[in-house]
């Protein structure tokens, strides 16, 4: 489970990022990407509608895999950005396993890997 300090907790956070952020595409889920401009831990939010799915469960499974695939690379992640992973509808016949390889290469694509 991804620790509190590495979450967006606020609306407003999450509208700045959606608004102002660059986005970037991939198969399960857009990535959103915002620079903070500081020195403070990368923050994440993650966005999984129930037009992506109806089934609680289904969504809260897309949202853990995201947020393990973030936990594991904390520690490779630039500072200074907050970012929201928005889910698709395809992600919901995705394995766990392939939508965290897909997150993994996701913040790659974006440029946060160091």
């Amino acid at each position: 489970m991804l620790s509190r300090q590495f979450t967006l907790k606020k609306g407003e956070e999450f509208e700045k990022v959606r608004n102002e952020g660059r986005v970037f595409q991939s198969e399960s889920f857009g990535l959103s990407l915002l620079e903070r401009g500081d020195e403070a831990p990368p923050r994440f939010g993650f966005i999984v509608s129930t037009k992506v799915s109806k089934e609680a469960v289904q969504r809260n499974r897309i949202k853990r895999a995201m947020g393990e695939a973030v936990r594991f690379e904390l520690t490779h992640l630039k500072k200074g950005f907050n970012v929201i992973f928005l889910a698709k509808q395809i992600s919901t016949k995705k394995s766990t396993d392939e939508i965290m390889r897909e997150v993994r290469g996701a913040l790659e694509q974006a440029g946060l890997s160091e």
